[in-house]
């Protein structure tokens, strides 16, 4: 008994002094001794200086709390939010034989949000080219829409302190219906922030007045790669019914993620219809009232540069049956303003 006991012994003895022994120089052991500060800058900016440091390290992967990762080999980074709230922020250090350690404080951010880019529409005539171009052509590129696009002012115009965007029933380069689709392409886009447009939107059955967004990339991506973000759509034919949707792969058409909301007056009187935009949620409202809040992630198309979209279009895919009767139908818009 007294044998057997000192074999166990030694075994023990053998396998803790020589399994657990490192080979010095090989970076196999575990991160320690990690911590992690948070500077908040005070000019309510969104920026927060993040440090992290630990023994053993040779990698930090911080978790920001809102679905954005982000990779340091220093373990120093400035991250910028883009909305107030609290958040719970995670490190991971990460040694050189890849053994891990974490860390996780919560860290409170106020954000004010500036003025980055507005349109007032208040000088009389055409809209500012420094800020807006124009698609020209018919067809509403694959949505089999009626109208033909053109930059006229017989179909886009400011006067009275406001954008008006013309749909017409006449005979245009073969087309029955003459309107405009203004966009900010190539003059201005931005990642992330708040949009806020004032409309009053036109009744009609096959008007299909819509305020939009359209990734920068759509050139070399294509569409739904690039993404969209309906911030407003009305069709006539479902009078007052407001429809924000998301389109990205495997969500085009019909089947993008979306809601819709009865504004009994938006055909008669100004609405704000407004998006938040940040890379964990896009929140789309009418009046400060939200009735879409998505879930963004970093797999998705929404986190780039977009830029904005202002027409109205006739019948189509989604504006449906045309009403003959109709012969103008005008959007209205008093402002757009981005913030950041």
């Amino acid at each position: 008994m007294k044998t057997l006991f000192s074999v166990v012994i030694a075994c023990m003895f053998f396998f803790t002094s020589c399994g657990s022994k490192e080979t010095p120089g090989t970076g196999n052991t575990v991160p320690g001794n990690l911590t992690l500060n948070a500077t908040v800058n005070p000019d309510n900016s969104g920026n927060v200086s993040f440090v992290a440091a630990a023994t053993n390290t040779v990698l930090y992967t911080f978790d920001f709390g809102n679905g954005v990762t982000q990779i340091s080999t220093t373990g120093s980074l400035v991250y910028k939010y883009f909305a107030s709230g609290v958040y719970t922020v995670t490190v991971v250090a990460k040694s050189a034989s890849g053994q891990t350690a974490s860390k996780t404080m919560l860290v409170t951010v106020s954000v004010t949000a500036s003025l980055v880019w507005a349109d007032e529409f208040d000088i009389a005539g055409q809209p500012d080219a420094s800020k807006w171009g124009y698609d020209l052509g018919a067809g509403g590129w694959g949505n089999n829409e009626v109208q033909y696009y053109t930059n006229r002012v017989d179909n886009v115009t400011i006067s009275g302190g406001t954008l008006k965007i013309i749909l017409k029933k006449e005979a245009y380069s073969g087309s029955a219906y003459t309107s405009a689709r203004m966009l900010s392409k190539g003059k201005f886009s931005f990642k992330y922030g708040k949009v806020e447009v004032m409309a009053k939107i036109p009744p009609g059955g096959g008007t299909w007045p819509a305020i939009w967004m359209l990734g920068d990339n759509i050139g070399t991506a294509g569409w739904p790669a690039c993404g969209e973000i309906d911030i407003m759509e009305h069709v006539g034919n479902q009078l007052n019914k407001i429809f924000a949707t998301l389109h990205h792969p495997g969500h085009s058409g019909s089947n993008g993620d979306g809601s819709s909301v009865m504004i009994p007056t938006s055909t008669t009187a100004f609405h704000k219809y407004s998006l938040d935009w940040s890379a964990s949620t896009i929140k789309i409202s009418v009046d400060d009232v939200p009735f879409y809040t998505f879930t963004n992630t970093a797999s998705l198309p929404f986190n780039q540069n977009f830029f904005m979209i202002l027409n109205v279009a006739m019948g189509g895919n989604f504006g449906g049956t045309v009403d003959p009767a109709i012969t103008s139908a005008v959007m209205e818009i008093d402002y757009v303003r981005v913030y950041q």
